[in-house]
């Protein structure tokens, strides 16, 4: 397929600045893949299309405030410093993003605040990409708060164009964030609730988790035509033998197996056996995953509205099938659905 298949004109009033006032009160589309049937729920409504023995797999991984600013030393210019991934742990080593880019070069040194932190520019990796390392005395334990209390909800700037407020620090990130490691939300659970949670546990669906540092490679914009000549950013993830238990049991019982968001699926699907099943896996993904594909693991996928041409909804469009998709989007826009990570959920059947 091509790029220029999944642009839409999008009216900016759409795009979700805030959350939802309570997660589970966020609107829910619901797909049927079988009759074309599109329905307008509200989220907490999603407990009634899962049984006994269904399950949902969710994405634990847990958002850092990976946003800091610093002071350049001498001119003292403010630098934004967006931290990426953790290079070398013991000397503090880091992948990172600066703006302005022009004025940071190898050698230079960041001042954070009134704390003691410094870092140091140890190499150019991509135009805003750099390599610094902290100059930090004391225990890791220490230097993970001083960085967390520098630290600002990395809120995606190309969507949010406000500033990170206080009650975004809770508000995005999932209630089943467990695992340090994501710049930004799997956004797709942040509709979930303790209640919500409570209620599938009572009508026997079960939940298992996997872990994918979701990293600024899922945002990415592609620019290229050819979709099979886009190259997608390596993330870390994790599937635990529990989880690969809980769903393969809920396939041979051809039970609901259910990706929470695109990055639980793109998990799942870089795991799968021989014969079809989930199994446990530890490592990178760089999988991309665009129509037509066929989806091992998962028979039903949970997602949000995601921005045009983006890979994200390159897979709900995989899933749900092209036309299907834009259909739904056509009719989110019609209906003035919220979009992006804020915004309102997708059920596809």
């Amino acid at each position: 397929m091509k790029l220029s298949e999944f642009k839409f004109d999008l009216p900016e009033n759409l795009v979700a600045q805030h959350p939802a006032k309570t997660r589970d009160e966020s609107r829910l589309m619901v797909l049927h893949r079988d009759s074309g049937k599109i329905e307008h729920r509200v989220f907490k409504d999603i407990i009634e299309y899962f049984d006994e023995g269904d399950v949902f797999v969710v994405n634990d991984t847990k958002v850092f405030p990976a946003r800091l600013y610093g002071n350049k030393e001498k001119t003292g210019a403010k630098i934004e410093v967006f931290l990426l991934r953790e290079l070398n742990k013991e000397i503090h080593l880091w992948d990172v993003l600066v703006d302005p880019a022009r004025k940071i070069r190898v050698g230079n040194k960041l001042y954070f605040g009134e704390s003691d932190m410094v870092a140091e520019v140890i190499d150019n990796t991509t135009s805003r990409g750099r390599t610094i390392k902290f100059l930090f005395d004391g225990t890791d334990e220490e230097f993970y708060k001083a960085l967390h209390d520098l630290g600002e909800t990395p809120l995606p700037r190309e969507s949010i164009t406000r500033e990170a407020e206080p009650a975004d620090k809770e508000r995005y990130q999932t209630i089943y964030a467990k695992h340090t490691g994501a710049v930004a939300a799997p956004s797709a659970g942040l509709h979930f609730t303790r209640e919500v949670m409570k209620r599938l546990e009572i009508k026997g669906v079960e939940v298992a988790a996997v872990t994918m540092h979701v990293g600024l490679g899922t945002f990415r914009a592609v620019d290229v035509e050819d979709l099979t000549k886009h190259k997608m950013d390596s993330e870390n993830f994790v599937v635990p033998s529990e989880t690969a238990a809980i769903v393969n049991r809920a396939l041979d019982r051809k039970k609901r197996v259910c990706a929470v968001g695109t990055t639980s699926m793109r998990a799942m699907e870089s795991s799968v056996s021989a014969n079809s099943r989930l199994k446990a896996t530890e490592g990178w993904t760089d999988k991309f995953i665009f129509p037509p594909y066929d989806f091992k693991i998962a028979n039903c996928l949970l997602t949000n509205f995601h921005t045009p041409e983006s890979t994200l909804m390159m897979l709900a469009a995989a899933f749900a099938g092209y036309d299907l998709l834009i259909e739904a989007y056509q009719t989110a826009i019609k209906e003035k659905y919220k979009f992006f990570s804020y915004g309102d959920a997708m059920l596809i059947l």
